[in-house]
């Protein structure tokens, strides 16, 4: 499986963003098994404003339009995703999953890293530019993880993230809403073990549901 994240170049004004987002989603498509429209890197001044209602819902327009244009070209339809911030007000979520819901986006992955440094301070490079990641971000993604889940209902698929380091971690994004989990950092501090960790935790979850259901 193939996923390719799409957003546009740091010199790109916003107001010409979407030709950027339009064009890689065009070059990309054939190969990929989903894109993700990221619109919430920290690495990228000025990329999270595309986060506001009416920036998003012109993003997601444009692109749900193309993806359809595509879809008949090439014969296949690739999901989208697309991953935001851990950083959003009540608000901010409910306008996020609107706009999903509105343009047929098939995932939300909550959450990209965070710019806030709860959890690090005063740490030797708390200050460093860019975005934090692992432990320090677990619950707020989570949380935010948990208010799209409630917005969204059901009716798109939640991919959780941020903070994953052991395998009671991933059952805790599911229980949050997930329909999936992603790892990054725990990769770095765990290794490839993780993943089969993560695996077990959540069947002996599931079988532990079942027995209590019956």
């Amino acid at each position: 499986m193939l996923g390719i994240n799409i957003g546009k170049n740091f010199d790109t004004p916003l107001d010409k963003a979407g030709d950027d987002y339009a064009t890689c989603l065009e070059r990309v498509y054939a190969r990929a098994s989903y894109v993700t429209i990221n619109v919430s890197s920290p690495n990228t001044q000025g990329l999270r404003a595309l986060q506001g209602k009416h920036e998003l819902d012109a993003l997601l327009a444009r692109l749900a339009a193309l993806r359809q244009r595509l879809a008949d070209r090439h014969g296949r339809h690739v999901p989208l995703a697309l991953k935001v911030a851990p950083e959003l007000e009540p608000a901010q979520v409910q306008a996020i999953a609107d706009a999903v819901r509105r343009h047929g986006i098939d995932a939300v992955i909550a959450t990209n890293t965070s710019v806030a440094r709860e959890g690090v301070e005063g740490l030797a490079h708390a200050n460093e530019a860019g975005g934090l990641s692992g432990a320090p971000i677990r619950a707020r993604a989570t949380a935010t993880l948990a208010a799209l889940a409630a917005a969204l209902k059901g009716e798109s698929a939640l991919i959780g993230v941020g903070g994953i380091l052991r395998g009671e971690h991933a059952v805790e994004k599911l229980a949050a809403g997930a329909t999936l989990v992603q790892l990054y950092t725990g990769l770095i501090y765990r290794g490839p073990d993780l993943v089969s960790e993560c695996i077990s935790a959540c069947r002996e979850k599931s079988r532990t549901a079942s027995t209590a259901s019956r």
